[in-house]
């Protein structure tokens, strides 16, 4: 079963410094029936303002996954450890008890967008603080994030698969699926999803959609298309 999600729908801020819009529950934003889904708890695409920051702040037991779309950004934590990433880029934070985090937009004179994923931790899995990874959209797809860093992936602490699919017009991608349920979501680009069961969504950019007891699901791409398949255990 698929049910599609706009951009439309979604959560909208703009404040001034950070555009933003978020598919779940978040920061001003409240849907009692949209706290997460799964171990999925956090899914906002943002726009930060050249040279804008987040200041410190700790986070619940997640993995943070950024999709850096473009821009650089750079990233402090408290203990003094700091990185940078920029186009083409994921970056996947392991939070720890105790320990702030900041994000910058390095250039002062374009702006910084990305996509951000919050998924549920398991405690007691302890992986690096920082785990980055280049994408490669020369090719239609890529495991960016694995329980077991299986294909180079970055090590995520959590039963969760994302797929990075990459796609010229008329092209199309079956992904299968390990759990029983995955979000789709588009990165830029029409397409249409399809279930093994003949199930059809029409997606734009920016729109998602979940999708429920469902081995696969097969993209087929009207325009140039960058999707992310998340797929969840639990």
């Amino acid at each position: 079963m698929m049910t599609s999600r706009t951009a439309q729908q979604c959560g909208q801020a703009d404040y001034g410094w950070l555009q933003a819009r978020y598919t779940f529950s978040f920061g001003h934003y409240f849907d009692p029936k949209l706290l997460g889904y799964a171990s999925l708890r956090v899914l906002n695409q943002e726009v930060l303002a050249p040279g804008a920051a987040f200041q410190p702040r700790t986070y619940p037991p997640v993995d943070i996954l950024n999709l850096i779309l473009r821009g650089e950004a750079e990233y402090r934590d408290s203990e003094g450890n700091y990185c940078r990433a920029g186009d083409g880029d994921v970056l996947l934070l392991s939070t720890q008890t105790g320990v702030a985090w900041s994000e910058l937009n390095v250039n002062r004179d374009a702006p910084l967008t990305r996509i951000q994923l919050w998924l549920d931790a398991c405690p007691d899995r302890e992986n690096p603080l920082v785990q980055q990874l280049p994408l490669t959209l020369d090719r239609p797809h890529q495991l960016i994030a694995s329980p077991d860093g299986e294909k180079g992936s970055l090590q995520v602490r959590q039963q969760v698969w994302i797929h990075h699919i990459t796609l010229e017009p008329g092209q199309e991608w079956q992904q299968p699926l390990q759990g029983s349920r995955a979000w789709l979501q588009s990165i830029h680009g029409q397409f249409q999803a399809l279930s093994a069961n003949g199930e059809r969504e029409e997606l734009g950019c920016g729109d998602g959609a979940f999708i429920r007891d469902e081995t696969s699901i097969r993209l087929q791409a009207q325009t140039p298309l960058r999707a992310l398949v998340v797929d969840l255990m639990s």
